[in-house]
């Protein structure tokens, strides 16, 4: 069954900005969707945290963020009070002029893990630590459509960051939990190999990921609402983290979970919030009970 999305999703002045308005339905859902989340993150031993929304952009530059992510990226600048005298803002265009601004030194990250891993730069870690968090994330994109794609949203991720080993255990595990929570929710997706340009294109990295995908997506119809992303050994490397057990560099891996497309997702396939928040409450009973099939309605 598909329907269209309830009229509160998303249509409101801002949507078309990419900058939608959730009522309290909608809240709830959400709410309830993070909370699903991240219990699935600390049932595995991960440290809940919450992060700032804004990096130093040095920082995310040193870990190419700027090279491969280009098109994606968001920076912000203070005014500069004096020359705002001369160079106020218009409401012509609807912005302040770059000669009004301080230099760009903050960047609104397209993805929450940055934050975790540049927190823990310099350290060691054991083989086998979880965090979680929940963070604002932002992107700029070509066009907004509502819960699809937006400016600013919230991403969940649980993070690994330890042995290879338990990086890649990590990542099957939660795509065996999203392969069950779909199935229990009669949500159909599909697992498909992501094409972003993750390594410096030109670098033996970025070779690798030619021939082995680093991230995963699951789509339902033509919109991705969770990943799986192994990133081996890169901000082990950048962000010189590493293990107590050996001395060597971390490896990585994430999952994640985009809230607001899972709202759109939910909307368009239960037809109401209300439904949609049912089939949740329910799915969730059902993964408790260890009820829900191991395979469903995922391809």
């Amino acid at each position: 069954m598909t329907v269209t999305t309830p009229a509160s999703v998303g249509e409101t002045k801002g949507a078309t900005r990419g900058l939608p308005v959730l009522g309290p339905e909608g809240t709830r859902l959400l709410r309830l969707l993070d909370d699903t989340f991240e219990g699935w993150g600390v049932a595995a031993g991960a440290r809940p945290m919450t992060m700032p929304p804004l990096l130093p952009a040095a920082d995310l530059a040193r870990l190419d963020y700027y090279d491969n992510f280009p098109h994606q990226a968001v920076v912000a600048a203070p005014l500069d009070l004096e020359r705002r005298a001369t160079e106020p803002f218009s409401a012509d265009t609807g912005c302040f002029p770059t000669a009004a601004l301080e230099p760009a030194a903050l960047g609104l990250p397209s993805a929450s893990c940055y934050a975790v891993y540049l927190t823990h730069q310099g350290t060691r870690v054991a083989d086998d630590t979880l965090v979680t968090i929940c963070s604002w994330c932002f992107r700029k994109e070509t066009h907004y459509e509502g819960m699809r794609r937006q400016l600013g949203f919230r991403m969940r991720e649980i993070v690994a960051i330890g042995g290879r080993e338990h990086a890649e255990g990590h990542l099957a595990a939660f795509t065996d939990r999203i392969h069950a929570f779909a199935a229990a929710l009669d949500l159909p997706l599909r697992k498909e190999a992501a094409c972003d340009p993750f390594f410096d294109k030109g670098g033996s990295k970025a070779l690798l990921q030619r021939l082995t995908p680093v991230k995963h997506e699951f789509l339902y119809e033509d919109l991705a609402i969770a990943s799986v992303n192994t990133h081996r050994n890169f901000f082990g490397d950048r962000c010189d983290i590493t293990l107590e057990s050996s001395g060597g560099p971390a490896f990585t891996s994430c999952v994640a979970f985009g809230l607001e497309r899972w709202l759109s997702a939910l909307t368009r396939r239960h037809g109401s919030w209300a439904a949609a928040t049912e089939a949740v409450l329910d799915a969730n009973a059902r993964m408790r009970a260890g009820a829900s099939p191991a395979a469903g309605p995922v391809i």
